[in-house]
C-alpha cells in the first residue's frame, strides 16, 4: 500500500457510519493511515504558520530559555514564557482548542480501527499490524495530552452514534497512563521490528518500544523502562558519525538527510505531496527576508536565548557555527548576507535548497532519535543497576559532540567515579544540549520536578533547583498552576462534565 517514496493515503470516512464503511482491507488502511498526519505527530512536525512554530515548541517557552520574536501577535508564546497564562486563559485557549480537537479526533479514529478491523476479512498478521499502529497512535495522542493538561476524558470506544454519551468527565492522569501503557505494550508485541527510514516509514516495534520507554521515564518508572529501551538499543539503530567537524558533521547530516539510522520516528514531508511549510524560515531573524526571494516572511519563532546557549561548553561541537545554530549566512546566488549579530538563528531548521531554489520544504522532522534512546538508557540504567552499566550510553552522545578528540572509552572512565545522583544530573544536562530543537525540555522539567539554572557567565555550568518556586530564564517564578495548560474553554462549554485546571478561567 505504501513505499518509502510515497505518502500514506489519507482519506478517512469519518462521515460514514461503521456499518457502511468498515468492510474492506483498503478501508482499514485508509483510517489507520490518516493517523500518521493527525494529532500528536503534527504537534511536533507541522510548521504551517510563518509566525508560530509547531505546537510542541510552545511548552518549551515556559522555561524562558526559548522565545518567539513575534510573540506580540502570537501571545500564547508570550504568556507561556512570562507564566501569565492564568489571567489570559481565553487567548491561550484559542490555540488550545485546535490541539484538543485534533488529538481527540485522532483518538476516535484509532478507537474505530481497533474496534472494527478484527471483523474485516483480511490476513491475520495484517490485522494485527494495523491494530498495533492504531494503538500506538491512540497512546501517542493521549501521552502528549496528559503531559499538557493532566487528567483527560478517557474513551477507548468509537463515537459512532448520537445515542452515545459524548460528555465524559476527566479521568485521572494515572488512569490515562494505564491506557497508554497497555496500548504501547500491545504495539510492541504485535508490530514488526524495523528501521523506520528503510522500511516504508511505518510505525514499528522499535518506535513503540521507544515511546513506551519514554512513557515510563516520564512517570519515573525506571525498572519498567529498561527492557523496552533495550529493545531499541538492540534494534540496529545507531548514532550518525562525524565525517568531519564542519559541513560533514553528524549534526549537519541530521539537518539534511532523511535516510539515517539514527532516526527512530519522524514526521515525513515531500515537495510534491505535503511540504514542510515554513520550517526553513524559522532558522533566521526577520531581516533574512532581504536576502531570499522564495519565502516572503522570516521569523525566529523558536530561538534560543544567549543564556540558554551557555549550556554548552566552548569546545562542544553543537555550539560551533553551522552545527545546531548560526549567526551569519551569505546567499551564494546574490552575495547578500544575513547577520544575526548577537542573536542566534537555528541552523538545524535551515534547508538551503528550499531557500535558494524550490521554496518547498522537504526535510522530515525527527520526533525520536537514537541519541535520545541512549540518554534514556543512561538514566534508567543508572537508577536501576548503577553508573557502571550506564556510563557508556552517555559517553556515546558526548563523544560525538567533542571537538577535542575525546573517545567513548575516555569519557566513560571519567563518568565512572560519579554517584548515581551526580551521573543522572549529567544526563539531564546532556538532554538539554542534544535535544533542545526537538522540544523535549519542558517534559524533562515536569518529570524531574527540577528546573535547570544555566549560568549566565560560565559556559557549560548548569545546576538544578525545585521547579515550583524557581525563576525561569525570563525571570518569572513558577507556580503550581504553571505545570499544566488550561482546558479548552470551548470544550468546557460543550461538555458540562469537564472541569478546568486550577488557576485558570472557566468562561
Amino acid at each position: 500500500m505504501s513505499s518509502c517514496k510515497d505518502f500514506l493515503d489519507e482519506n478517512p470516512r469519518s462521515e460514514v457510519g461503521e456499518d457502511d464503511y468498515y468492510k474492506t482491507q483498503g478501508q482499514a488502511y485508509e483510517n489507520v493511515n490518516v493517523l500518521y498526519r493527525l494529532g500528536a505527530p503534527t504537534f511536533y512536525g507541522n510548521a504551517n504558520g510563518a509566525y508560530q512554530g509547531p505546537f510542541a515548541s510552545i511548552p518549551v517557552m515556559l522555561t524562558g530559555y526559548f522565545e518567539n520574536s513575534y510573540e506580540g501577535q502570537e501571545q500564547i508564546n508570550q504568556y507561556s514564557r512570562l507564566l501569565t497564562r492564568q489571567q489570559n486563559t481565553r487567548i491561550v485557549s484559542n490555540r488550545v482548542n485546535e490541539i484538543w480537537r485534533t488529538a481527540f479526533q485522532a483518538i476516535n479514529i484509532a478507537n474505530s480501527a481497533i474496534k472494527n478491523i478484527p471483523n474485516i476479512a483480511m490476513p491475520d498478521d495484517l490485522k494485527a499490524t494495523l491494530i498495533g499502529e492504531a494503538k500506538f497512535f491512540r497512546a501517542f495522542n493521549y501521552f502528549f495530552m496528559v503531559k499538557m493538561f493532566g487528567g483527560l476524558p478517557l474513551s477507548t470506544d468509537q463515537y459512532a452514534s448520537l445515542d452515545q454519551d459524548f460528555f465524559l468527565p476527566r479521568s485521572s492522569p494515572e488512569e490515562v497512563y494505564e491506557v497508554i501503557e497497555s496500548d504501547l505494550i500491545a504495539a510492541v508485541e504485535t508490530l514488526p521490528a524495523a528501521i523506520f527510514n528503510s522500511s516504508g516509514r511505518r510505525v514499528n516495534k522499535n518506535i513503540a518500544a521507544m515511546a513506551l520507554a519514554n512513557v515510563y521515564l516520564q512517570q519515573n518508572k525506571f525498572d519498567e523502562a529498561v527492557p523496552y529501551i533495550d529493545i531499541v538499543l538492540q534494534s540496529g539503530h545507531s548514532l550518525t558519525p562525524n565525517t568531519d567537524l564542519n559541513t560533514l558533521s553528524a549534526f549537519n547530516s541530521l539537518r539534511t538527510s532523511d535516510l539515517l539510522d539514527e532516526t527512530i520516528y519522524a514526521m515525513e514531508f515531500d515537495e510534491g505531496t505535503n511540504s514542510g511549510g515554513s520550517w526553513p524560515t524559522y532558522g533566521f531573524t526577520a531581516s533574512a527576508n532581504a536576502i531570499f526571494d522564495k519565502y516572503t516572511i522570516f521569523e525566529r519563532v523558536y530561538g534560543p536565548t544567549n543564556r540558554f546557549l551557555n549550556v554548552y561548553e566552548a569546545d562542544d561541537l553543537r555550539i560551533q557555527p553551522r552545527q545546531f545554530y548560526h549567526w551569519t549566512y551569505t546567499n551564494p546566488d546574490n552575495g547578500k548576507t544575513w547577520n544575526g549579530g548577537n542573536t542566534a538563528g537555528v541552523w538545524y531548521f535551515v534547508e538551503e535548497d528550499a531557500l535558494l531554489n524550490t521554496g518547498r520544504s522537504t526535510k522530515d522532522r525527527n520526533i525520536y532519535r537514537y541519541a535520545e534512546a541512549l540518554l534514556i538508557a543512561a538514566e534508567v540504567k543508572a537508577r536501576t543497576t548503577g553508573v557502571a552499566s550506564a556510563a557508556a550510553h552517555l559517553a556515546e552522545v558526548r563523544a560525538r559532540a567533542s571537538t577535542t578528540g575525546e573517545t567513548v572509552a575516555q569519557i566513560t572512565a571519567q563518568l565512572q567515579g560519579l554517584s548515581v545522583d551526580q551521573f543522572v544530573q549529567e544526563v539531564w544536562k546532556e538532554r538539554l544540549r542534544e535535544l533542545p530543537l526537538e522540544f523535549k525540555m519542558w517534559d524533562d522539567c515536569l518529570r524531574t520536578g527540577m528546573f535547570p539554572n544555566i549560568s549566565a557567565d560560565v559556559k557549560g555550568q548548569v545546576t538544578f533547583t525545585p521547579l515550583v518556586g524557581a525563576a525561569n530564564g525570563s525571570g518569572a517564578i513558577f507556580k503550581e498552576t504553571d505545570l499544566v495548560y488550561p482546558i479548552s474553554l470551548d470544550e468546557l462549554q460543550r461538555n458540562p462534565n469537564l472541569t478546568q485546571n486550577t488557576g485558570y478561567q472557566t468562561n
